[in-house]
């Protein structure tokens, strides 16, 4: 964990429990000595690439959280740079509830599973939508994928703030078609 996720996430109602149930030092330590932890190294990088989904949550109007699942070919969030990641967003169900949630507050929070490996990365960011112009026609063009009838409407961009790596303790493994079908490949060879 890093120092920039815990600034965001350890707030005082969270370091309360955290005395209370005995992980405030450990935590402490990683605020005073842990690394920055806001910038994507080589793992990260190979990782959210290898994904082909990922859930995003914002806040309302209302304060109300809401988490949308957002889903495409691995590779679809792109690694812009260390910084930065992106997509294409896809027309859905037309209800628009992530994008009007984010004009009014552009924090997000990403959930990235691997249910194989059993490990999960949450992400802290900023997302600027695009969308309109011959700007972001530039950008989702850039960051569309080959798949056959997705109509993107608008590229999203997120600007980390922060991330952190869970603990596999509780991930109960899934596997999608194509990784069975792999598996099956491997003990019949």
């Amino acid at each position: 964990m890093g120092r920039r996720f815990a600034e965001v996430a350890f707030t005082p109602h969270v370091k309360k429990l955290q005395e209370l149930h005995g992980s405030r030092r450990q935590y402490h330590r990683v605020e005073e000595f842990g690394e920055p932890g806001d910038r994507l190294g080589p793992y990260e990088r190979t990782f959210i690439s290898g994904r082909d989904g990922f859930y995003m949550a914002t806040v309302s109007e209302t304060g109300w959280p809401y988490i949308q699942f957002r889903g495409g070919p691995k590779g679809f969030l792109r690694v812009l740079d260390d910084k930065t990641i992106g997509f294409a967003d896809l027309r859905g169900n037309k209800q628009y509830i992530s994008v009007g949630n984010l004009l009014h507050d552009d924090r997000v929070c990403l959930f990235l599973m691997d249910y194989v490996e059993q490990q999960r990365l949450k992400i802290y960011g900023r997302a600027r939508i695009s969308e309109g112009d011959e700007e972001s026609q530039a950008l989702i063009r850039k960051l569309q994928t080959e798949e056959k009838n997705s109509l993107p409407e608008r590229a999203m961009v997120i600007q980390i703030e922060a991330f952190d790596w869970n603990c596999p303790q509780h991930i109960t493994p899934r596997f999608t078609l194509e990784e069975l079908d792999a598996l099956e490949k491997e003990d019949a060879g």
